[in-house]
């Protein structure tokens, strides 16, 4: 087993959103559904070409032999007096999940924040019952200081989520 963690391209647009797309249909973690993100291929590459080479913000892709499974993204706030703060957010598919991709992307996140980005905190949101991705975020010192209530609606049920930071002044990544 082969992981390989990589700088998304242009050319990865197609397949990025092809994954979102599985990635949407086999859990309600995310803020899609099967219908993946309502982004073209034209659109996404854009993003993508945007930041290839930007000091705040990044957008990784994990490759298990070859095949996509995930994908990460670390964003600076943009405004003034939250540039010190950044946001990160991982998917990975299901039939890669338990084999240490999270770990590896999560550690090229805070790598990214602390080292490139100058970040100070980095905070995240997650569905209050995804135990699997919570404590991905506390191994990796990440604590909860707030709750969204309700965040969601899907299927008429109101689903809160975590909203978890990690100080990066305070520690070594």
């Amino acid at each position: 087993m082969a992981v390989a963690i990589e700088h998304a391209k242009p050319e990865d647009a197609v397949e990025i959103l092809e994954l979102m797309k599985v990635l949407g249909s086999e859990t309600d973690n995310l803020s899609f559904g099967q219908d993946g993100i309502p982004m073209t291929v034209e659109k996404e590459m854009e993003f993508l070409s945007s930041i290839h080479d930007s000091e705040k913000e990044l957008f990784v892709t994990a490759r298990l032999d070859g095949v996509l499974v995930g994908t990460a993204h670390y964003g600076t706030f943009p405004k003034a007096r939250m540039a010190h703060r950044g946001e990160i957010g991982i998917s990975i598919r299901k039939s890669a999940w338990g084999m240490g991709i999270g770990s590896l992307l999560m550690q090229t996140l805070l790598d990214f924040a602390k080292k490139e980005a100058k970040a100070d905190i980095v905070s995240l949101e997650v569905r209050s019952d995804n135990i699997r991705a919570i404590a991905l975020y506390k191994k990796f010192g990440f604590e909860k200081v707030g709750c969204f209530h309700g965040y969601f609606k899907i299927r008429g049920e109101l689903i809160d989520f975590d909203i978890m930071e990690k100080m990066l002044t305070t520690d070594m990544v």
